[in-house]
């Protein structure tokens, strides 16, 4: 693939879609199918805990179901980390088991919107999803390695053979996933905002169950994985000398990241409802998002073989820092969608640079347990970060300043340390 950018990474993704011949292929198909279920299921949460009821209402239903996001993780970190390493051969019934659970709690949900039943139902789905993002984390790595797609190999860094020297990492199939999954989840969300509106949250919620079946049976043509409980003694699960300083410093970077997208969002969300403003609004801001994802994609496509993923990250950080206070300045609607729109952006270049360090310092049979403390931390952070717009009555010049503040110091800290690599 002699031509980069954003282009070749389109035609790329769209051709391991769509060729299922390969494993990154059914993957890549799995991951699309699971987007669009998330994005049905959020849109109808938010239709029956955000839109349904007044905005104090709401703020106690929101605290109640971020407090509720948190928890999930005690059961995958812990539990089916360590799982999905020791039964690295079977991660594709994992991913199908993620899928078929939501199947059927997604039908029940549907019945239960108005109960308190929903929220244990919720944690269930949730619990679900983040599994399928563990197991998927770890199996990317596996599965474009045997990428079989024209007999051709593919190199370290995550993309077919070509003359460029490798550069480490899984930065463009990250990429690709995150590309399909953006499209996806774009195309989901306008079904679902449509059926939301026509038939209410209980039928997007039948609409899901639909998809996640569509996603177990898909899941269950994943190529089978390496099993490396015979290799643990070789070293297949034993990080390399200082790998674990600069992940520790790179999954810092990146769970600012995730926080700043937590408490944006939530921020801008309970802001418009404060306003009163125009259903209208809400789509503004998330086509901006989204448009900045999808741009951001490019960024880390031209990005990729040019400078090291720690160095990607702190440009994130810097460059959201001094979008966050220049949109301090400026607390207009429109300004504050295109700093959604920037926001999305840079948080859509961190998260495939820190995903592609995450692969490539972690050995195969540890990527299960690491994947999962790492998904800990960073939602974690996003969960602090949508809790204080939340409970706290931020407007949007302060806010803006505030974040914009935490991720300019942040940046520095990381730069200064000497975490940051550039390619020789």
């Amino acid at each position: 693939m002699a031509r980069r950018g954003f282009v070749s990474l389109v035609q790329t993704a769209l051709r391991d879609l769509f060729d299922q011949s390969t494993a990154f292929g059914r993957l890549a198909l799995v991951h699309v199918v699971m987007m669009a279920g998330d994005t049905l299921v959020t849109i109808s949460l938010a239709g029956s805990l955000f839109f349904s009821v007044s905005p104090d209402a709401a703020k106690s239903k929101v605290l109640l179901y971020l407090f509720l996001t948190i928890a999930p993780f005690a059961v995958v970190s812990p539990l089916l980390g360590p799982l999905i390493d020791r039964a690295a051969g079977g991660r594709r019934v994992l991913v199908a088991a993620a899928a078929g659970v939501r199947v059927l709690v997604c039908w029940l949900m549907s019945g239960y919107l108005t109960s308190l039943w929903l929220f244990p139902l919720a944690f269930v789905v949730l619990v679900s999803s983040k599994l399928y993002g563990v197991t998927r984390g770890a199996l990317v790595p596996e599965m474009a390695r045997r990428d079989e797609m024209g007999l051709r190999e593919v190199s370290a860094a995550g993309w077919p053979r070509d003359e460029q020297r490798d550069r480490g990492g899984f930065a463009g199939y990250n990429a690709q996933l995150t590309l399909l999954g953006t499209v996806s989840g774009l195309f989901a969300g306008a079904l679902g905002a449509a059926v939301l509106k026509t038939l209410g949250a209980s039928a997007v919620l039948l609409v899901a169950s639909l998809v996640f079946a569509l996603a177990t049976v898909l899941s269950t043509r994943l190529r089978r994985s390496r099993s490396y409980r015979s290799t643990r003694s070789e070293g297949a699960t034993r990080l390399a000398r200082g790998a674990g300083v600069e992940l520790s410093w790179s999954l810092s970077a990146s769970a600012l990241m995730r926080f700043s997208v937590g408490f944006a969002s939530f921020l801008v969300a309970f802001s418009l409802r404060r306003l009163h403003a125009e259903l209208g609004w809400y789509g503004v801001v998330l086509g901006a998002s989204a448009l900045g994802s999808l741009l951001g994609l490019a960024v880390v496509t031209r990005l990729r073989t040019r400078i090291a993923e720690s160095l990607q990250l702190v440009m994130a950080l810097a460059a959201t820092g001094l979008g966050g206070l220049i949109a301090s300045q400026h607390p207009a609607l429109g300004a504050q969608a295109a700093f959604a729109g920037w926001l999305g952006l840079w948080s859509a270049t961190a998260q495939p640079s820190f995903d592609s360090i995450t692969q490539r310092l972690v050995p195969p049979g540890a990527q299960g347990r690491i994947f999962a403390r790492f998904a800990v931390r960073q939602q974690l952070a996003w969960v602090v970060g949508a809790l204080l717009p939340v409970a706290f009555p931020f407007g949007f010049r302060a806010g803006d300043e505030f974040v914009g503040t935490l991720l300019l110091l942040g940046a520095i800290a990381y730069a200064l340390r000497g975490r940051v690599q550039h390619f020789g």
